[in-house]
C-alpha cells in the first residue's frame, strides 16, 4: 500500500528518507543552487528554476493557481546521491474548478543532505486542463491572470 500525505514537505521526507538533513521548511530543503527542471513543461510554463529565490518565486506564483490535495508516494529508488520516486496527487485549478490529478516521476539529485537538482516529470495536459487552457495557464505563470 502506498503512503499518503497532505502536503509536499512530508511526501519528500518520505521519499529521501534520512539522506535529506533536517529542514525546518520546504524551501530549506534544497541547495542554494538547485536546479529545478520541469521537461514537459508547455510553452508559457517555467522549464527550469536556477536557485531557491527562483523555486520560492515559483511556488509563490503556483499556490493561488492549483489548489492539492492528498499525495501518494509510490515506488522509490535509491541510487548513491540520485534518488527517483513516483508519486500522484489530487487537487483542481482554484479559478476553474477543473481537477488536477497529476501523476510524477522525479529524479532528485542531493549534495551535503539538500536537493541540488530535481527534474520532475508530469503530463502537461494535466496542467493546461486545470488552469483553463495554454493562453490562461500563460497569462496565469505571467502574472496576468
Amino acid at each position: 500500500m502506498a503512503d499518503k500525505f497532505e502536503d509536499f514537505s512530508d511526501l519528500l521526507r518520505a521519499a529521501l528518507g534520512d539522506r535529506l538533513a533536517p529542514a525546518d521548511s520546504l524551501l530549506d530543503m534544497f541547495a542554494d543552487d538547485v536546479v529545478f527542471e520541469f521537461p514537459y513543461a508547455p510553452d508559457g510554463l517555467p522549464k527550469r528554476l536556477d536557485g531557491s529565490a527562483a523555486l520560492a518565486a515559483h511556488l509563490e506564483r503556483l499556490g493561488p493557481l492549483l489548489t492539492f490535495g492528498q499525495m501518494e508516494l509510490g515506488s522509490v529508488h535509491n541510487a548513491g546521491d540520485t534518488v527517483i520516486f513516483e508519486f500522484s496527487c489530487t487537487g483542481q485549478g482554484a479559478d476553474t474548478g477543473a481537477p488536477y490529478n497529476q501523476v510524477y516521476i522525479s529524479v532528485v539529485i542531493l549534495r551535503d543532505g539538500r536537493i541540488a537538482r530535481y527534474r520532475d516529470y508530469w503530463n502537461p495536459l494535466v496542467v493546461l486542463t486545470a488552469l483553463g487552457g495554454p493562453k490562461a495557464a500563460t497569462a496565469a505563470f505571467a502574472g496576468a491572470a
